[in-house]
């Protein structure tokens, strides 16, 4: 008998049942209300005269009016570059230790996020309720007891000054609790290693070594770790390595897409749950097992405020127009997409996050991620986001039954008339324009917006089916290779055409 994991299982449910729910208002007031009294002294809280704010009847009417708008470059541009200058209480107090690297899904140049002692702390509160919500999942006590998998980047941080940088996840990993480092797969010194590849390695080489129960971590770079352990000890599934593999916490972006090629390396299905953990921080977590719905974590140095997700809203590079309505917590409907805002514990202010969201179950305060408004495709009024588009992938899957891991779509002109170009992970061998043909339909199907373009401005759908393994390979030529890396999913024209030359250089190769 499992007494350790009964034990441990035991304390956790005791934890789920002595813990209630805050009450959402209540809890983000409270949360804005702490932030800017912590903040108000800080070059960024007289700016903007936090103190008037503290002092207002509605603070959250006042800040909202008070304080505009930041995405990074602004932000970074504006305050956040002078803590590199050595300046202190710029956006929060004293100086932050880490700084969060992330390059995201464009460019080569990686952003530099803050991240605090504050920040640090409320990411490890966030784990504690990540973990508490297993006790809903319905889990063998010995699974308590097994090994836990955490792939993300590097915890081999660098120094930079008087403070050190990394990705969110090994900046995360590197601060884990002595109590958990018994548990923590591939360990210290695996997770050091610096090079993805060779980490990767190293993890396949002493995979039998370690009795994995869950395994954390973007899906895409997930699936190419087990197809490495799978390949290097000649087996025909990861169970065959982890018979006791049960759990999958995926994070970042949807799991549907992946989950037909995730699911052909495993005997079994894993309980997959969603997490939303971003450069920025720990913004919520999956507490139900019969939805992949996400609760936002509201008591925890975190402030939401949500922008209507509309063309009319949104710049052609992702950001906020100045006068975007906003609206909060309260406010928000059902089945609706929203630019997501937050302000945290490191510094960042009504900081538009790139990630859009919806809400399934507004009582329960449960979104799912919807795509980012950088990969909104509105060329001649389209008007595609990354949902409309996962869901066609899916359709495609189930139609020809075939697996389409990833792909990538970019508005083209073609003899001066328009076109979607997509290409399509897989290694299927269906015609090219029977792929096109079903997509346009699908698509035509699902978004009258597309439809109604179809008819007018954009002239057709062109499909280039290439082995999957080439979007990892595009990911690390762009110096961005595991980790928290996603692919992006919308391409403008001039990056587009350096993907195709990408492409035609690894087929010729």
């Amino acid at each position: 008998m499992a007494i350790i994991g009964s034990i441990i299982k035991n304390l956790i449910d005791l934890r789920d049942t002595l813990v209630s729910d805050p009450d959402a208002e209540k809890a983000q007031h409270g949360e804005l209300e702490k932030l800017l009294r912590k903040a108000k002294d800080t070059s960024f809280g007289r700016h903007y005269d936090f103190q008037g704010i503290l002092e207002s009847d509605n603070i959250e009417k006042t800040f909202a009016e008070k304080v505009p708008y930041f995405d990074y470059n602004k932000i970074n541009n504006e305050w956040w570059s002078k803590m590199h200058e050595g300046k202190e209480d710029v956006t929060w107090p004293g100086k932050p230790p880490y700084f969060a690297l992330s390059s995201g899904t464009t460019g080569k140049t990686s952003k530099r996020i803050p991240v605090t002692e504050d920040m640090v702390e409320a990411i490890r509160k966030a784990g504690i309720k990540q973990v508490s919500a297993l006790s809903h999942f319905d889990l063998p006590s010995d699974f308590f007891e097994k090994d836990i998998m955490m792939l993300g980047s590097s915890t081999d941080l660098h120094d930079e000054g008087d403070h050190q940088e990394g990705e969110i996840s090994g900046i995360s990993a590197s601060n884990i609790p002595s109590w958990f480092q018994g548990y923590y797969k591939p360990g210290k010194e695996i997770a050091k290693i610096d090079e993805w590849d060779d980490r990767v390695q190293k993890i396949a080489e002493n995979a039998k070594n370690w009795d994995v129960g869950a395994i954390s971590g973007i899906p895409s770079w997930t699936e190419l770790m087990m197809k490495k352990i799978i390949e290097h000890h000649k087996v025909d599934n990861i169970h065959d390595i982890w018979p006791n593999l049960q759990v999958y916490a995926s994070g970042g972006v949807a799991f549907e897409p992946y989950e037909k090629s995730f699911n052909a390396l495993l005997a079994h299905p894993l309980k997959v749950i969603d997490t939303y953990l971003a450069s920025e921080g720990f913004l919520a977590i999956q507490e139900r097992p019969d939805s992949h719905s996400m609760k936002l974590i509201l008591d925890n140095g975190i402030y939401f405020e949500f922008v209507p997700f509309k063309p009319e809203f949104i710049n052609e590079d992702g950001s906020i127009k100045d006068e975007a309505p906003v609206i909060s917590l309260s406010e928000v409907e059902e089945e609706q997409d929203y630019v997501l805002l937050i302000s945290t514990v490191s510094g960042a202010w009504r900081y538009l996050i790139g990630d859009t969201v919806k809400f399934t179950d507004v009582e329960k305060h449960e979104i799912r991620i919807t795509g980012r408004t950088k990969f909104f495709l509105n060329v001649v009024g389209s008007q595609l986001s990354v949902n409309k588009m996962n869901d066609a992938i899916q359709a495609l899957e189930d139609k020809f039954d075939i697996k389409i891991p990833e792909y990538t779509i970019a508005a083209v002109r073609i003899d001066g008339e328009f076109y979607h170009s997509w290409y399509l992970g897989t290694d299927s061998d269906i015609e090219e324009e029977k792929l096109a043909q079903a997509l346009d339909e699908e698509l035509k199907e699902a978004n009258k917006n597309y439809k109604v373009a179809r008819s007018k401005s954009l002239k057709g759908v062109k499909v280039t089916t290439i082995p999957p393994g080439l979007f990892p390979e595009w990911s690390g030529a762009n110096k961005k290779k595991g980790g928290q890396v996603k692919m992006e999913k919308v391409m403008k024209e001039d990056k587009f055409a350096e993907w195709e030359a990408f492409v035609k250089k690894q087929l010729e190769g």
